[in-house]
C-alpha cells in the first residue's frame, strides 16, 4: 500500500478558531455561513491535488442538463490514498468537535457514504444553478444540517468565474460571490433558504477545472423553525433566467471532436 503523509486535525488549533468565528457564522447573511482562507497546511493538500482524477481516469457520476453540468465522485475506492485520508479526517471526531463548537449545532453525524459529496469537478462551460440541497439522508434517516466545501484551485483568476453565489430568501439578489481559490473552506447551514450555486458557465482555460471537496453533516432531527417536508435538491431561477438545453449542446460537451464532426455531417 502507498504510504500517506501524516496529517491530522488538532483540537488545540481548531477549537480556538471555532470560538473566534462563531459570531461571524451566526450573524452572516443571507444565511449562516463562514469563509476561511488558508484552512489547511499546503502539505496536506498537495498530495490530494497530485492524485485528483481527471474525467477520463475513473468513472465519475455525470450531471448534464439545463440545471447542472458537473462531475461527482463519492466512491472512495476510486480515490487516491491522500484523498481518502483527508476525507476521513473531515469525518473524524476532532473536526466534528470543531463544527459543533463553531455552529452551536450539537450531535452532528458525518456521512461515511459521501452522498452527494466527495469530490466535485466542473470543466469549462459547466455550471450549477442556484438551489437548496436535499434535506434528508435517506439511507441514514438523518436531517442535513451543514455543508463544507474545500476548494482546490491554484492560481484561480477572477475571470475564470466559478464563484459560489449566495442568494437571499426570495431570490431577488445575490449577496455574496465567493471565488473558489485554493485552500478556501466555506461552511454554511443547510436550510430551505440557503440558496446557493455557481450559475454562470465556467470560463477557465480548457486544461483547467473547478475542483472541490464536499462534506455534509447531519443530525437526528432539527429545530422546529427549520422543519420542512422531505425533498430532493430544489433549483431556483434567478430574475429573468430560463433553463434551456439541447441534445446538440450535450453532444458538444462530451463527444470526441471526430464523432461530433460526423454527427454534424449527418444532420446537415
Amino acid at each position: 500500500m502507498q504510504r500517506v503523509r501524516s496529517f491530522a486535525f488538532r483540537r488545540d488549533q481548531l477549537l480556538p478558531l471555532a470560538d473566534s468565528l462563531r459570531e461571524t457564522f451566526n450573524a452572516a447573511t443571507p444565511f449562516r455561513h463562514v469563509v476561511i482562507d488558508d484552512f489547511l497546511p499546503p502539505s496536506a493538500l498537495e498530495p490530494v491535488l497530485a492524485e485528483f482524477p481527471e474525467p477520463r481516469d475513473v468513472e465519475w457520476q455525470r450531471f448534464d442538463n439545463a440545471r447542472e453540468i458537473k462531475l461527482a465522485l463519492a466512491d472512495t475506492e476510486r480515490m487516491g490514498p491522500a484523498t481518502r485520508h483527508l476525507l476521513a479526517e473531515f469525518n473524524g471526531q476532532v473536526f466534528v468537535d470543531f463544527l459543533e463548537r463553531l455552529t452551536g449545532i450539537e450531535h452532528l453525524v458525518p456521512d461515511p457514504h459521501y452522498d452527494g459529496g466527495g469530490l466535485h469537478q466542473i470543466k469549462p462551460g459547466g455550471f450549477l444553478k442556484v438551489h437548496v440541497d436535499f434535506n434528508r439522508h435517506r439511507r441514514l434517516n438523518l436531517d442535513r444540517r451543514l455543508n463544507g466545501l474545500l476548494y482546490l484551485n491554484k492560481d484561480w483568476e477572477d475571470s475564470y468565474g466559478g464563484h459560489l453565489q449566495l442568494w437571499n430568501r426570495d431570490m431577488t439578489a445575490c449577496e455574496h460571490r465567493i471565488l473558489p481559490v485554493f485552500n478556501r473552506f466555506v461552511l454554511f447551514a443547510t436550510t430551505d433558504d440557503a440558496n446557493h450555486g455557481h450559475p454562470e458557465p465556467l470560463a477557465c482555460p480548457p486544461d483547467r477545472a473547478r475542483r472541490s471537496m464536499a462534506l455534509y453533516y447531519y443530525t437526528n432531527g432539527r429545530p422546529a423553525e427549520e422543519a420542512a417536508d422531505e425533498h430532493d435538491t430544489r433549483f431556483k431561477q434567478r430574475p429573468g433566467e430560463t433553463w434551456r438545453s439541447s441534445l446538440r449542446q450535450t453532444a458538444r460537451r462530451w463527444l470526441p471532436p471526430a464523432l461530433l464532426d460526423l454527427a454534424n455531417r449527418r444532420t446537415t
